[in-house]
C-alpha cells in the first residue's frame, strides 16, 4: 500500500487584482509543513502539482522547508475552476471586490449555487470545461500514482475543488457534498489516502498537523 498526500495550496491573494499568488502568509505555510514533515522524515517518491502559480509556490515553500529537490509532474487536470466564472454564469452582472462579512457570504452563496448548476449540467461557465472533464483531470491524477507508485509516498499540490473532488469521487458523495467539503478546506491542509493499484481509501481530510500550537492560530486561513 501506499500514501498519497493531497495539499491544497497555501493562502492566496483573496480579493487582490492577482488571486493565483501566495500571500506572505501562505509562504510562511507552506514552508512550516515541510518543516513538519522533514522532523518527522517522511520524504515523497513523487510529487504532483497543478500548473497554477500557488501550486508551484506552495511546492517551493514545501520544498524548502522539508529541504526536498524534486521535480514535480506537473498535472494540468489538477487545476483549480474559474470561481469568477462559475459565478458569471449564473450572476452575469459584475460584482464588487467582497469588503465586508455580509459581502462575503454572498459571494460564497452564489458560488455554491454556480458550482451546483455546473456540476448538473445546468451551465456552462465561459473557459472552463464540462464538469465531466474537470473530474476526468483528477481521477486520472489518481489512476497516474495507482498505476507508477505503488508503496510509495506521494505528494499533490493543488486546490480545495480537486482536492474535494478526489474526496467526493472516493467516497462516491453527492455533488453537494462535495461542494461542502470544497467550502470548508484549509489553506495548506493535508488530505490522506492510502492506495492500492485498484483503489484509494479516505485516511484523513483537511488536517492541520503543522499549525497545531498556539503560536500558529493566526495561521488557519480558508482562501
Amino acid at each position: 500500500m501506499g500514501t498519497l498526500y493531497l495539499v491544497r495550496h497555501g493562502q492566496a491573494s483573496f480579493g487582490a487584482d492577482d488571486y493565483d499568488q501566495l500571500s506572505a502568509l501562505g509562504q510562511r505555510q507552506s514552508e512550516r509543513l515541510g518543516r513538519y514533515w522533514a522532523e518527522r522524515g517522511l520524504r515523497f517518491d513523487a510529487v504532483l502539482t497543478g500548473t497554477l502559480k500557488r501550486h508551484a509556490q506552495t511546492w517551493a515553500g514545501i520544498a524548502s522547508g522539508a529541504g526536498l529537490d524534486a521535480q514535480p509532474l506537473v498535472w494540468p487536470g489538477l487545476n483549480e475552476y474559474d470561481s469568477a466564472a462559475v459565478i458569471r454564469s449564473i450572476h452575469p452582472h459584475p460584482l464588487q471586490k467582497p469588503d465586508s462579512p455580509e459581502a462575503y457570504r454572498a459571494h460564497f452563496r452564489l458560488l455554491r449555487d454556480g458550482l451546483a448548476q455546473w456540476m448538473a449540467g445546468t451551465v456552462s461557465p465561459q473557459g472552463m470545461p464540462e464538469y465531466t472533464d474537470f473530474v476526468h483531470g483528477i481521477t486520472s491524477a489518481l489512476d497516474h500514482v495507482r498505476a507508477h507508485h505503488h508503496g510509495q509516498n506521494v505528494l499533490l499540490v493543488s486546490s480545495g475543488g480537486p482536492i474535494a473532488t478526489a474526496v467526493g469521487h472516493v467516497l462516491g458523495l453527492s455533488p453537494d457534498a462535495t461542494i461542502e467539503l470544497n467550502m470548508r478546506i484549509r489553506n495548506s491542509a493535508v488530505t490522506e489516502f492510502q492506495f492500492s493499484p485498484k483503489r484509494h481509501t479516505l485516511l484523513t481530510y483537511n488536517t492541520l498537523p503543522h499549525l497545531d500550537g498556539g503560536e500558529y492560530t493566526d495561521w488557519v486561513t480558508y482562501a
